[in-house]
């Protein structure tokens, strides 16, 4: 049986200004998580997925793939305390 988790993610790379947030958001969506992503200052990614376990290791593939225009070179990901959010977001 699956289990909810989150997890983590800092993505760098050429991430911003490619669409790689809505890249994100739809992903998730489409894998029943819930969460958010954000640019940050650095020019890195920062995301937080919450969900099962199988969806989370498939989003984990895409995200380091990432949208045709993204360069990802590093994807740093770590568990994270469970949260309860509404959707997915971009913050």
């Amino acid at each position: 049986m699956a289990s909810n988790i989150c997890l983590h993610f800092v993505v760098s790379g050429t991430v911003q200004g490619v669409c790689f947030r809505a890249f994100t958001r739809h992903a998730a969506k489409q894998l029943n998580l819930t969460g958010w992503v954000k640019n940050l200052e650095n020019g890195n990614v920062e995301i937080l997925a919450c969900g099962n376990d199988a969806s989370l290791a498939i989003f984990k593939q895409q995200v380091t793939q990432g949208p045709t225009y993204a360069t990802v070179d590093t994807v740093q990901c770590e568990p994270f305390p469970w949260e309860d959010h509404v959707g997915f977001k971009i913050i």
